[in-house]
């Protein structure tokens, strides 16, 4: 059992995460997985950029896995150029580096000019994306590219000696079918309703490797410091953000606190000044079918003092 330390870069400006993360490698996460978002999901936030933050973090850290939670290929980033920011980051940090990849959301990316597509369009991407990493990734030159990314003989002039891990993102059937075809493994929201059957789909269709399950989880000294301290998060939740085209941050919030019960957070969100609280929740992930489980610290109140907490009695719990 691995667990990953999640750094929202919407909640905490990058210096701040990167203490953050140098924290959470001495206190014994097995890997660091970052937000990779141009907007945050309310405002005001934060919205560091991914890819020069993991840099430093592999520079000023020793042992933990890094990576995103997760990248997309949209119109931010072409794909060619994800397959060469990762394989820069694993030459340089081997055996350390995998790359999250999913199908995006409109927050991300409509602000650099996108007509956000609809969820067929969506998938068509992924799958179109996914192949072109792979295949740069494996030293081959992509002539002409596909129908929603076109290149001209491209091809990586350095890569690593082996690719990194490649985990998907896939919240449905689809993006599981999707994600078999290509991943070292699934990733996947900790949600009982969903999570067990992304991950039986993704194996029924051959998909081999990590299940990775995602939570949020917030501490402080109280459990209303707790909530208050990852209140934002609300803006995160609805369904519909990762799907349809919502990217104005404050209207989302707006939204999502009409939408979302401070009792219906607490349920998707591991909220407590427990920490055994904490350990029997990370719990029902294992159950779940996690071999990894990574844990986004949304801890506003006191977010080195969860870091310290987790070290100290939640991992050795979980171990």
């Amino acid at each position: 059992m691995r667990i990953f330390y999640g750094a929202g870069h919407e909640q905490f400006k990058p210096s701040e995460l990167l203490r953050h993360a140098q924290l959470a490698d001495e206190a014994g996460f097995d890997g660091i997985a970052c937000s990779d978002h141009f907007q945050p999901w309310w405002e005001p936030g934060e919205s560091g950029h991914a890819w020069p933050w993991l840099g430093a973090v592999g520079a000023t850290t020793s042992r933990a896995a890094i990576g995103t939670a997760v990248t997309p290929a949209v119109k931010r980033y072409h794909p060619a150029l994800v397959a060469q920011a990762f394989a820069t980051l694993e030459e340089m940090f081997p055996r350390r580096v995998f790359l999250g990849f999913g199908s995006g959301e409109s927050l991300n990316e409509s602000p650099l000019g996108c007509d956000w597509p609809d969820g067929e369009e969506q998938l068509e991407m992924m799958d179109e994306a996914l192949d072109m990493i792979r295949r740069l990734w494996n030293g081959e030159t992509v002539e002409t590219g596909s129908k929603h990314f076109e290149t001209k003989n491209a091809k990586l002039h350095t890569r690593p000696l082996e690719p990194p891990p490649l985990y998907v993102s896939a919240f449905h059937d689809g993006a599981a079918k999707v994600a078999a075809n290509y991943a070292d493994g699934l990733w996947t929201l900790g949600d009982p309703e969903q999570a067990p059957k992304t991950i039986e789909t993704y194996k029924g269709e051959g998909g081999k490797g990590a299940s990775v399950l995602q939570a949020l989880m917030s501490w402080a000294e109280t459990d209303d410091a707790a909530l208050e301290g990852a209140r934002n998060w609300k803006g995160a939740q609805p369904p519909e953000y990762y799907v349809a085209d919502w990217h104005h941050p404050e209207k989302m919030y707006e939204h999502s606190e009409d939408a979302i019960s401070d009792d219906d957070f607490r349920q998707k969100a591991i909220i407590s000044a427990d920490p055994h609280e904490h350990v029997e929740r990370l719990k029902q992930l294992v159950e779940m079918g996690a071999t990894t489980i990574a844990v986004m610290n949304c801890s506003g109140a006191d977010p080195e003092g969860a870091i310290r907490l987790y070290g100290e009695q939640v991992l050795p719990a979980l171990r």
